[in-house]
């Protein structure tokens, strides 16, 4: 029992580590990407602050996908008149490393 335990221990201990070194990489990802040239994690810049962002997409289960899209696209209209700009340059895989950073956020 004790070795199941411990095991146990070890591997949310782990997780919590891989999980901090994702956060790391996924917000070094957003600054290699441009994201904080008009975004901060949490207060408004140009575009909304990124916990902002995850707490109104928090209960969207099609957060995701719509998120992807407007990082890629950009868009205009949901956070008031100023556009977001397009994102094309940034790789598909970076972009949801990205998204999933940010709704994670609190």
């Amino acid at each position: 029992m004790k070795t199941i335990l411990l095991t146990a221990v070890a591997a949310a201990t782990f997780a919590a580590g891989a999980h901090a070194a994702d956060t790391k990489n996924a917000e070094a990802l957003a600054k290699s990407s441009g994201c904080f040239a008009c975004h901060t994690v949490d207060k408004k810049l140009v575009g909304p602050g990124y916990k902002e962002i995850a707490d109104k997409y928090r209960k969207d289960k099609n957060a995701q996908a719509g998120l992807f899209k407007k990082v890629k696209e950009g868009g205009k209209g949901v956070w008031g008149e100023i556009p977001m700009t397009p994102n094309a340059h940034v790789k598909d895989a970076d972009i949801k490393t990205i998204v999933a950073w940010i709704l994670s956020l609190k």
